[in-house]
């Protein structure tokens, strides 16, 4: 059984005792590896031209219960709040159960395109009758990942056109496949069975050859997650539970009618699902791509998640977005401290890393959406934010806390305000 991850007073602890307080889930090479970081050596056999590394702060969020497993989880991000807001969305879940969450199978897609294509009925017929020769082909490109249940699922020929206003039109096929990466994100898998099979394409068309790579939106590849929070849960000092859970409601159909909210209420769900893709090595990059692509679905850019008032006065909330998380290959190998993170998971296969920054996602939307209902997005924001401040204008290590404190009650979170604070902290006797 998973030891709780509801540790009390967790963001009052100084990071040696913090890390120590995470000691049942670790080994003694994962405190050496948190302590030591990655190394230069190791930095430049995973990109090039290296010089230094560059740091980030990795931190953690406790008191999340998805799918009924106490989980604590590794985030990567350098803005002030988002580790704050999901460790308490978190513990106001568990109340209720918490999160739930699942992820469909890591289907990644590939794509070899033909260009300028001359008569497209004809060559999507030579490639759809080519469909058996090119499946038995495919087989045995990656055999290790064959044996581990994985290898191609399915072909779609596809018949594209380009047709922009006043330019020239061009019809292009597109020989579309599936591959089941299992724990991979698959990127280099899709993109050698895509090059593998680019010639025989080639050959049954006689058409020229364009692009062969993945496509980064991976519509095969969702997960999901979801939490039914009662009200009053939700209730603050100043506001009833329940006009709080119907403000969230609102907020979210503001973004599900305007794409300048949405774009603003996705960037809170990404601030968790990227801080969780950073920490476990995975590129945050296409999946940022992916997420924000699947928005677009129906024609106009949507929000992420869901949030409604059930008929039992409930406010439920959900997410659907495609995931590619893996926990093999790139940089998880290499890096020290994402193999750590990935063990302070405790995570057994990328299907559920995903659905753990899906819940992850969720929960920093939430998080955000109850700020925004209530006492407004800058004040809690700024609370946190103040300690940088503090830092900014000059503070020493043993002066921080008292800066911050005094920013919060003033709530001027000035540099020129913190100044004046160390000022005087440091005329006093």
């Amino acid at each position: 059984m998973s030891p709780s991850s509801r540790i009390p007073g967790f963001y009052k602890l100084a990071p040696a005792m913090r890390l120590r307080a995470l000691e049942p889930r670790l080994e003694k090479h994962d405190f050496e590896a948190y302590h030591r970081g990655l190394s230069l050596e190791a930095a430049d056999m995973m990109v090039e031209n290296v010089i230094c590394t560059f740091v980030l702060p990795c931190a953690v969020a406790v008191n999340f219960l998805i799918n009924g497993r106490e989980t604590v989880v590794p985030m990567v991000v350098e803005e002030p709040s988002v580790v704050a807001a999901v460790s308490n969305v978190a513990r106001i879940a568990r109340k209720d159960g918490g999160f739930s969450a699942e992820s469909d199978p890591s289907h990644m897609i590939g794509q070899i395109q033909l260009m300028d294509v001359r008569d497209p009925r004809g060559c999507v017929a030579r490639l759809t009758e080519a469909l058996p020769r090119l499946r038995a082909q495919a087989r045995g490109i990656h055999p290790r990942l064959e044996e581990r249940g994985g290898g191609l699922v399915d072909f779609e020929v596809r018949h594209v056109v380009y047709d922009e206003p006043g330019r020239r039109r061009e019809d292009m096929v597109v020989l579309q496949f599936v591959l089941d990466v299992v724990d991979a994100m698959g990127a280099n898998m899709v993109n050698t069975v895509a090059e593998h099979l680019a010639a025989t394409v080639v050959e049954v068309t006689g058409e020229a050859l364009g692009l062969r790579i993945l496509s980064n939106l991976a519509d095969r590849r969702l997960s999901r997650a979801r939490i039914v929070l009662s009200p009053d849960a939700l209730g603050t000092e100043e506001m009833d539970g329940r006009e709080v859970a119907d403000r969230i409601a609102a907020a979210w159909r503001f973004a599900w009618a305007d794409p300048h909210r949405a774009a603003t209420h996705n960037k809170g769900v990404m601030n968790g699902i990227d801080a969780v893709a950073i920490a476990t090595g995975n590129d945050w990059r296409a999946i940022e791509a992916g997420a924000h692509a699947w928005c677009c679905r129906d024609g106009q850019y949507r929000p992420m998640t869901r949030w409604e008032i059930r008929e039992d006065g409930r406010l439920e909330g959900s997410i659907e977005v495609p995931l590619q998380f893996g926990t093999v290959g790139g940089p998880i190998r290499v890096h020290p401290t994402v193999q750590s993170n990935l063990k302070l998971l405790g995570v057994g296969s990328a299907r559920e890393l995903a659905g753990i920054a899906a819940a992850v996602g969720l929960a920093q939307n939430l998080g955000a959406l109850k700020a925004l209902a209530t006492e407004g997005i800058q004040t809690g924001h700024m609370r946190m934010h103040a300690r940088t401040v503090a830092a900014t204008a000059g503070a020493r290590a043993d002066e921080v806390g008292d800066v911050t404190v005094e920013l919060v009650r003033t709530r001027d979170f000035s540099v020129e305000r913190a100044q004046q604070v160390i000022a005087r902290l440091r005329r006093a006797p």
